[in-house]
């Protein structure tokens, strides 16, 4: 799965928290690229309110798609003036596009749209969370902890042979009320 339908994706590393802005720069350098900032939202509790808060699914990275006949050395130049602008992601020195496991999981959130909402799960007789929608389908082989009182589960993603532990928000489904649900597809 090297590239979808004619298209290359980069990663880019830039400051943290400085995501967004990184962005807005890139934007105005190169008119009409293709960015994405993958974020997700989790209820974050504090003196006793509870306030959902966005948050980075990849803290400092963001995602260049560029049609395959695109050379990507003229957006790395441009990119390079901008002081949030770390550096393209690749092989040593060569810039290469994302290439199997890290596309699959980068597409993943950028299919999903720019916020990953909260899955809706539940929990079967065994204890085990099934995901009927959300951000979690597909992802369940990676989750590692579930913390059913604050509606998380961790879940590691692999991204240039770096691990990323995070955690994605659920809402709990009664099971009486499961048939509700069109069964999850898996991206």
């Amino acid at each position: 799965m090297n590239n979808v339908s004619g298209t290359n994706y980069f990663a880019l590393q830039v400051r943290t928290k400085g995501e967004e802005k990184f962005i807005r720069q890139a934007r105005s350098v190169r008119p009409g690229a293709s960015i994405y900032f993958p974020k997700r939202v989790l209820d974050i509790r504090k003196m006793g309110k509870v306030k959902p808060t966005q948050f980075a699914i990849f803290p400092g990275y963001v995602f260049l798609e560029l049609d395959a006949e695109e050379n990507v050395n003229r957006y790395q130049f441009a990119f390079r003036k901008i002081d949030s602008f770390y550096r393209f992601l690749g092989s040593g020195h060569t810039i290469t596009p994302l290439k199997e496991r890290d596309l699959e999981i980068v597409l993943h959130f950028i299919k999903i749209g720019p916020v990953a909402e909260k899955s809706k799960v539940y929990f079967d007789e065994n204890s085990r969370i099934v995901v009927l929608h959300g951000p979690l389908s597909g992802l369940e082989g990676k989750i590692v902890n579930v913390d059913r009182r604050k509606r998380r589960a961790k879940i590691v993603l692999d991204l240039y042979d770096d691990k990323f532990s995070i955690d994605l928000a659920f809402d709990v489904i009664e099971k009486t009320a499961v048939q509700n649900y069109a069964p999850c597809k898996n991206n």
